[in-house]
């Protein structure tokens, strides 16, 4: 009987979620005639969710990669695989569904601590829940790379990144290659040659730096580039960032990771705001 008379109070909030329905949260299945009904409502029967990477009209962009099976790992031809199960299912008899993960901390869009290729620093505690909120989120300046060429002293030069800017994203031919998109892992990706992270560290104020790949540095300094970013341990490496269609130019950035104490990356949501 209790059960019973919670069924006025189901049905406003049914109503009510009809009133406030948006694309972004369709409304529930038998609610837009203003009639309240417990049955007949089958999972096959509601509308596929929105995924979107721009919303409220342009203004913010989702610049993080969806996690799935498809995404490419460093170093592999394999992708990341089926990473995600369900141990605990309602369809199984469980309270409710469950889920677990399991992947590489460098995996997809994500943050480097100087702990990544400093063995002092990591056993220092130089990790991820020691980097900077303040400086992961703040203006940040969107640049397109020349497509012919990866990130050297030169490139940097000619960019002509004013003085004072910290934080930057940097496209490449990356995100027209559509690489991030590409299961299986490509070296021959663009990034920071050592002169030209060298070049960064020396000459400009940019304590922030975003790559449309899943590492900063070029396949082949690799060791090389990341050794100069980290070595201060004032520069915040992001990489792997979803970076096509979205306008060069000034934005708000906020990039938040996880607190994962003891671990030299994270998987990091990061969004551009006009």
């Amino acid at each position: 009987m209790k059960s019973l008379s919670l069924l006025p109070f189901l049905c406003s909030l049914s109503l009510l979620s009809a009133a406030t329905a948006s694309t972004a949260y369709p409304s529930i299945p038998g609610t837009d005639s203003g009639e309240c009904s417990l049955a007949g409502v089958e999972t096959n029967d509601l509308p596929p969710p929105p995924r979107r990477e721009v919303y409220d009209n342009g203004r913010i962009f989702d610049i993080t990669h969806k996690y799935v099976p498809e995404m490419p790992v460093f170093g592999s031809s394999e992708g990341l695989g089926n990473f995600l199960w369900l141990p605990k299912s309602m369809k199984n008899g469980s309270l409710a569904n469950n889920s677990a993960f399991k992947l590489d901390v460098h995996t997809g869009t994500h943050v480097d601590a100087p702990g990544h290729f400093y063995d002092n620093y990591y056993d220092a505690g130089f990790d991820v829940d020691t980097l900077d909120l303040e400086l992961l989120n703040g203006l940040a300046l969107l640049v397109d790379v020349p497509r012919d060429s990866n990130i050297t002293a030169e490139v940097m030069k000619s960019l002509h990144i004013p003085k004072g800017v910290r934080r930057v994203l940097f496209r490449t031919l990356n995100t027209d290659r559509r690489l991030m998109f590409k299961k299986e892992f490509d070296s021959s990706y663009v990034g920071f040659k050592e002169d030209g992270a060298k070049w960064l560290v020396e000459n400009t104020d940019i304590k922030l730096v975003g790559v449309d790949y899943l590492s900063v540095a070029s396949h082949d300094h690799s060791v090389e580039s990341h050794l100069v970013f980290l070595k201060s341990r004032e520069i915040i490496l992001v990489e792997g960032l979803k970076l096509d269609d979205v306008p060069a130019g000034i934005y708000s950035l906020r990039c938040l990771h996880l607190r994962l104490v003891g671990s030299e990356a994270s998987p990091i949501r990061c969004i551009l705001i006009r």
